[in-house]
């Protein structure tokens, strides 16, 4: 048989009552010059307007700031809003789960009580006695749980009206921070045109400055152009001294520059003599790319024919010579290797050797480095030639070919048959013709590979150099130096 005891109501009632977590605090600060009025509206304080003296002013304005710097801002404000409202949730939480474990001991008691009603009826005696105490304590403890029960629900009301005050007191203080941002944006708003409208004045007060300071220039200068006017008109025998020392200085200067001029042409006449007395060759013909040079014998010089002839090639920086081999010719055409070297040419006769060099270094052609870089962005490019010399019978000279210039290798056709075609390999020579007539500049020399050679006659000057220069743009990029003989030993 269960017995109760005489501390089971008071065990009962500290069981009924959980403790509020220790963790929830309440902000209790309050808005500056703000207070709260009739239905938790947030009130402004209406100052008195007065007016205050400059230091006065400064004065309030420091204290202000003093203060500021004590109190906590609108968003701190709105944040310990926030927490608040997250503080009185967790108590509605906890009221929740109070009501139902109140609930719960509702339950209990009820069958408990009926638990003692059956045994009432079942002992006697001091049993009895025992029970009917017992049932009594079960109904005071419902008494006191129902009491308590209003208790909570007054604290359920009263932690849900704290709750819709909070949020409504965190949605004005979010309000205040927006209208704080406004007014913040605004004033820095204000500041900038303040800042733009004081630099524009500064600028125009220089620009005035700089005007106003050139103007007194100016002035400053007809004044004392106008004081030595005035000077020289008060000492007019001064001025007549000085006209006469002009005159008698620009004849003597027109006597020398007649002096100098006769000395200049008597010079150039005796250069000109000792020129014709030992110059025997001359080089003719514009040092540019797609042009040719030219020796030409004078009347008393040797045949050409009868002579040994070579060209170099000269480095404008150190002047280097380096021999150009197979130019043994009267006639050479630079080629792209020769841009910005100096041509020099030796002439070799029985007795006696002469050497010509060109008066700078060839030019490169006009718009040919833009024609090649476009072309370099084609697979293929196609050119055509005529084949004015072969190394093989079977091939006639002065036919139309094809000449195929791609990125890893360079192809020779006629119509649709291929004659030759090869890879860049170190064996393979391209570069101008090294000699011929006016049409050098026109043909290239090219050797697929040992034992096989070709000269190639295009329909310029340009489109031979486009030729020799992409070829050689593609055999560098697959680690070749694509040049004439003896071209890369040189380099």
């Amino acid at each position: 048989m269960t017995r109760v005891g005489r501390d089971y109501g008071d065990t009962m009632q500290k069981e009924a009552v959980s403790s509020v977590s220790a963790d929830v605090i309440f902000a209790s600060s309050r808005f500056p010059n703000y207070k709260i009025g009739a239905n938790n509206q947030i009130v402004e304080v209406q100052e008195d307007i007065k007016v205050l003296s400059m230091k006065e002013l400064v004065a309030r304005e420091t204290a202000q700031l003093l203060e500021q710097q004590k109190r906590l801002s609108v968003r701190d404000l709105a944040s310990k809003f926030e927490k608040g409202l997250a503080s009185a949730a967790k108590l509605s939480d906890e009221a929740r789960l109070i009501e139902a474990a109140s609930l719960e001991k509702h339950v209990l008691l009820k069958k408990l009580r009926d638990a003692l009603e059956s045994l009432r009826g079942r002992v006697a005696g001091k049993n009895k006695d025992d029970v009917e105490e017992a049932i009594t304590m079960v109904e005071a403890l419902a008494v006191q749980l129902t009491q308590r029960e209003g208790e909570l629900i007054q604290e359920k009301a009263e932690v849900k009206r704290l709750a819709s005050f909070l949020k409504q007191s965190s949605e004005d203080a979010k309000k205040l921070v927006d209208e704080e941002r406004a007014l913040a944006r605004a004033e820095i708003e204000s500041a900038r045109a303040a800042v733009q409208r004081v630099e524009e004045a500064l600028h125009k007060h220089e620009e005035m400055s700089r005007a106003t300071g050139k103007q007194d220039i100016e002035e400053l200068m007809k004044e004392v152009q106008q004081a030595r006017r005035i000077k020289m008109l008060h000492q007019p025998s001064k001025v007549m001294d000085m006209e006469h020392e002009l005159q008698a200085l620009r004849a003597q200067l027109a006597e020398k520059s007649k002096h100098s001029l006769q000395l200049q042409k008597e010079l150039a006449t005796s250069k000109r003599r000792e020129e014709n007395a030992t110059k025997l060759y001359e080089l003719d013909g514009d040092e540019a790319l797609g042009s040719y040079l030219r020796v030409q014998p004078s009347d008393r010089a040797p045949e050409l024919s009868e002579c040994s002839i070579q060209w170099y090639r000269l480095t404008s920086e150190g002047g280097k010579r380096v021999l150009i081999s197979g130019a043994t010719k009267s006639v050479y055409a630079p080629e792209p290797f020769d841009v910005g070297k100096i041509l020099q040419v030796e002439i070799i006769s029985d007795d006696q050797s002469v050497t010509l060099t060109a008066t700078g270094p060839i030019d490169p052609a006009a718009g040919l480095g833009n024609y090649v870089e476009a072309l370099v962005r084609r697979h293929d490019t196609e050119f055509n030639v005529v084949v004015q010399m072969n190394g093989r019978d079977h091939h006639p000279a002065q036919s139309i070919h094809v000449l195929h210039v791609g990125k890893m290798r360079m192809k020779l056709c006629k119509g649709k048959t291929t004659v030759v075609k090869e890879y860049y390999s170190t064996s393979m020579q391209l570069c101008g013709v090294r000699g011929g007539g006016n049409a050098a500049a026109q043909a290239l020399f090219w050797q697929p590979h040992m034992g096989f050679s070709l000269v190639l006659a295009f329909e310029s000057a340009r489109e031979r150099n486009a030729a020799i220069m992409l070829a050689r743009r593609f055999a560098f990029d697959c680690n070749i130096m694509l040049g004439g003989p003896v071209d890369r030993e040189q380099d």
